[in-house]
C-alpha cells in the first residue's frame, strides 16, 4: 500500500483509491441501484438516484479532512474503471474506526473488497494510527463475512436481529482487529 498525502488516495497492486468525484456520480448511480447491493447494505436506498450518489459525494472532501470519515473510490489502477467504495469511520474518542464497503455486483468475485479492505486497515494503522478497526455484515450476507476474515478480523459477535431491513430483522455479525494484531500488513 502506497498511501499518497496531498492526493488523498491509496495505491495496491491493483487498485487506486481515490476520493469521489463529482464525474463518478453517474457510475456510483448505475452501481447502486441494483437491488442485490441494497439488500445486503445497511444505508444504501434503493431505488438510487443521480441525486443520492452527488449528495453523498459532496460531504466526503469535508469528511477527510476533519479526520471524520475517508470514503474512497475503488477504482483500477490502469483503466480507472470504479468498482465500488469503501470507507473507514473515525471513532475519535477511543482511536477506532470501522471500515464499510460495497463493490457493483457485476465486479463481485474478484478481489477488489478485500484487496481494498486490507490497504484500508494499513491506511487506519500505519497513517492514522487507529487502536482498533471493526467491520460487521448481516448475517445474510457471508461473503462479506469471508472479505472480512481474509483481511485478518476475528469474530467478535452477534447483535441479533439487530436491525431491520425489508421488514424483517437481520442480525449484525461483528468482527474487530487491533493494530498489535495486524502485524502481517507490514510485511
Amino acid at each position: 500500500m502506497i498511501y499518497c498525502k496531498n492526493e488523498k488516495s491509496i495505491e495496491t497492486d491493483n487498485l487506486l483509491l481515490r476520493l469521489f468525484k463529482e464525474s463518478d456520480a453517474e457510475d456510483v448511480c448505475h452501481l447502486c441501484n441494483n437491488y442485490n447491493l441494497y439488500k445486503n447494505t445497511l444505508y444504501l436506498p434503493y431505488p438510487y438516484s443521480i441525486e443520492d450518489a452527488l449528495s453523498w459525494i459532496k460531504s466526503h472532501l469535508e469528511n477527510f479532512n476533519n479526520n471524520k470519515k475517508f470514503e474512497f473510490a475503488i477504482t483500477d489502477k490502469i483503466t480507472g474503471n470504479l468498482y465500488g467504495a469503501i470507507a473507514l469511520t473515525n471513532n475519535q474518542n477511543v482511536n477506532n474506526g470501522e471500515i464499510a464497503y460495497w463493490v457493483g455486483e457485476k465486479y463481485w468475485g474478484n478481489g477488489y473488497a478485500t484487496e481494498a479492505a486490507k490497504s484500508i486497515l494499513e491506511f487506519a494503522f500505519i497513517e492514522k494510527q487507529y487502536h482498533k478497526v471493526f467491520a460487521r455484515h448481516f448475517s445474510s450476507n457471508p461473503a462479506s463475512g469471508k472479505v472480512i476474515q481474509k483481511i485478518g478480523m476475528k469474530k467478535e459477535g452477534v447483535l441479533r436481529e439487530h436491525v431491520m431491513k425489508e421488514n424483517r430483522y437481520e442480525d449484525l455479525v461483528y468482527y474487530g482487529i487491533f493494530k498489535h494484531e495486524a502485524n502481517y500488513l507490514c510485511n
